[in-house]
């Protein structure tokens, strides 16, 4: 039971009953509502802040309380029908986004303003400021005509590649047969969880794509033929995106011209910390060679260790002799293991999902004066406002939480935290924070609080273990709970520049930071629980997998467990970093042709693959004998690259 002071939000959570023709009705009538306040805006003629600003700001607020979560029913829904919906009513906010910062009858208002000079607080200041900007970037200073026309064509089509890009990747759901013998090595409790076959596949497991069953083949399966076949298809699961991922860069880069910029990354990087495109690439070539000569090492390390491993296995011929791609998660395991007596496996029995999402909860209420009250049973039917209980969440395994400032903070409410934790057909396929809700001051002067969601995909419980994270798990979930906190201590005027919506450099940076706490001894202590203390069940459970007479009796990590971790930190750093690297330098690559025809020639697919194996060293099925040696076109990973064209292009 929640605190007596903390029981009560002020504001009612949001509802997530909407129907395939409810969404696309609430979509029309937000549209036709903020197309009638800038109507409303320019018959006025006023140009002042209050009259030509203040209320379309007023309405992007409303806007942003119901247009976050339906498109957010795209990413987490169990129905196609609905995420479809999702996608056509985004389609159509988008258009509306596209045709509002064209008008160039509210852009000649916003300049008057501009060149008023009022005098403004400094969130409006940079609102107007924003605003103008905004209007140029978006071709009003290209002359009305066949020009703009054309700019205003290429922007919509880009939100409808986007879009399809993105539910593409979502609605993925593809995998591979394999008998038990080519899985040897990958867990059981992975094993376990996996689809059965029948008919022709009988006696074979159904492996997907899912992070969840992908990370723990490749780290842990002895047969390099099922790596190897794992990690191509992987590479080509969403085949379906090459073009459109072809004509996104096409298009962005025709726009950029069009605007008056030599290529589309000069159009994205004019306004961050690095102001062009050269001193990106001087950055990016500066550390490729700093890290080059440790990756090298690096991989000789590792190449021995393989060796030897392929010399145990009797393995011989082509995938004995280099180190390749699908080795590299492998044998990167087995030195952690050999050189560090460290088992990832072990140390994920510290970390039951549930305790440490508590613990890390624990280490926000402290850093941050909060506190976090799940909402659970008769209490979600309180405040689902005469609906169901479920009304409040979108699927029966989200956690939702009400969040409070602590009283030495004053006990005020801060906004709702949702948890979404669980791979499934159809769901956002990464880990990553959505904001449902942004928090602003409305017209009457009264705060409106935010929402925001987590969006993970942890492997799930079984009968005999809860979800247990791995290290790099820990990582994830702490980074994206950091973007969760941000989103809902943010106090803005104004939801344009609520929570994350900061200047796109700063967007990671309190996530990262945050992060550091996952390698501090006294945190990933405390943030730790063994599962076999957690019940009797999972107590006989450890000690029947496990072969151990008794439990640990410790229920805490062992701080020998954590100076190992710890002194792995930066083991085959050098490596993983130049795979960082190869993101960001092929990012470039597209974004900066010298010329428009040069785009339109590029081999994206071979500019991908060739630049991975020039920059991260690891060679692919490109340095296999056979017909197709030498041939980049075996995996189109821009394919699958989400980043690059949901708002981290050029960046």
């Amino acid at each position: 039971m929640a605190p007596a002071q903390y029981k009560k939000p002020p504001q009612l959570p949001p509802k997530f009953t909407a129907t395939k023709e409810s969404l696309l009705a609430d979509t029309k009538r937000l549209i036709d509502r903020s197309r009638g306040v800038q109507d409303a805006v320019v018959k006025s003629g006023e140009a002042t802040f209050a009259k030509a600003l203040l209320p379309i700001a007023h309405d992007d607020n409303k806007m942003a309380i119901e247009s976050h979560i339906i498109g957010f029913y795209n990413a987490v829904s169990t129905s196609k029908e609905l995420r479809d919906a999702s996608s056509e009513a985004e389609q159509l906010l988008d258009d509306f986004g596209i045709e509002s910062s064209m008008r160039e009858d509210v852009f000649q208002l916003v300049d008057k303003v501009l060149k008023a000079k009022e005098n403004l607080d400094p969130e409006s200041q940079r609102l107007l400021e924003k605003d103008h900007k905004s209007f140029i970037r978006n071709g009003l200073n290209v002359p009305a005509g066949e020009k703009r026309d054309r700019f205003k064509a290429i922007k919509q089509r880009l939100s409808t590649i986007g879009i399809q890009f993105s539910k593409n990747l979502n609605e993925e759901n593809g995998g591979l047969w394999f008998t038990p013998d080519e899985l040897h090595g990958v867990p059981e409790d992975v094993l376990s969880g996996l689809k059965k076959g029948e008919g022709e596949n009988e006696g074979k497991i159904w492996l997907t794509f899912k992070y969840p069953d992908l990370f723990p083949t490749l780290k842990y399966a002895t047969n390099a033929e099922t790596r190897k076949k794992v990690f191509v298809e992987n590479e080509n699961k969403c085949n379906q995106n090459v073009e459109l991922f072809r004509e996104a860069i096409l298009l962005r880069d025709e726009a950029a011209r069009i605007l008056g910029y030599e290529n589309h990354a000069q159009f994205r990087i004019e306004d961050k910390m690095a102001k062009t495109p050269k001193t990106v690439d001087d950055f990016l070539s500066d550390l490729r060679t700093r890290l080059a000569p440790g990756g090298k090492k690096e991989i000789d390390a590792l190449m021995e260790l393989k060796k030897n491993d392929v010399k145990q296995q009797n393995l011989t011929g082509e995938l004995a002799e280099k180190y390749y791609l699908w080795d590299h998660r492998y044998y990167d395991r087995l030195m952690l293991e050999r050189d560090f007596q460290l088992d990832h496996q072990v140390i994920a029995e510290y970390f039951p999902l549930q305790t440490t999402i508590q613990g890390m909860l624990k280490i926000f209420e402290e850093l941050f004066g909060l506190v976090f009250v799940e909402i659970v049973g008769e209490e979600r039917a309180a405040l689902a406002d005469g609906g169901k209980a479920e009304d409040i969440v979108w699927h029966p395994e989200v956690q939702v939480f009400s969040v409070w400032d602590d009283e030495g903070e004053g006990a005020g409410f801060v906004g709702y935290l949702y948890l979404d934790l669980f791979p499934r057909d159809g769901k956002y396929g990464h880990a990553a924070n959505f904001n449902l809700q942004p928090g602003y001051i409305d017209e009457n002067g009264k705060r409106r609080y935010p929402a925001t969601a987590l969006v993970c995909n942890f492997s799930k419980p079984t009968p005999k273990k809860p979800s247990l994270l791995k290290h790099d798990e820990v990582v994830t979930l702490f980074h994206e709970l950091g973007h969760g906190i941000h989103d809902l201590v943010s106090r803005t005027t104004y939801s344009r520049f609520h929570g994350t919506n900061t200047v796109r450099d700063f967007v990671e940076a309190p996530s990262q930071m945050l992060e550091n706490w996952c390698w501090t001894p006294s945190q990933l202590r405390s943030l730790s629980h063994h599962y076999s203390h957690l019940s009797p069940e999972y107590e006989k459970a450890y000690l029947e997998s496990s072969g151990a007479d008794k439990k640990p009796s410790d229920e805490r990590i062992p701080n020998s467990l954590i100076s190992k971790l710890i002194n792995t930190k930066h083991v085959n750093d050098a490596l993983f970093n130049l795979r960082q690297l190869h993101f960001g330098t092929f990012d470039m690559a597209v974004h900066e042709p010298s010329s428009h025809e040069d785009i339109e020639k590029l081999d994206i697919t071979q500019l991908y693959n060739s630049l991975r194996q020039d920059i991260s060293q690891l060679d692919g099925p490109e340095a296999l004998n056979g017909d197709k040696k030498g041939d980049w076109h075996w995996g189109n990973g821009q394919a699958t690259f989400g980043h690059l064209i949901g708002g981290y292009d050029a960046g």
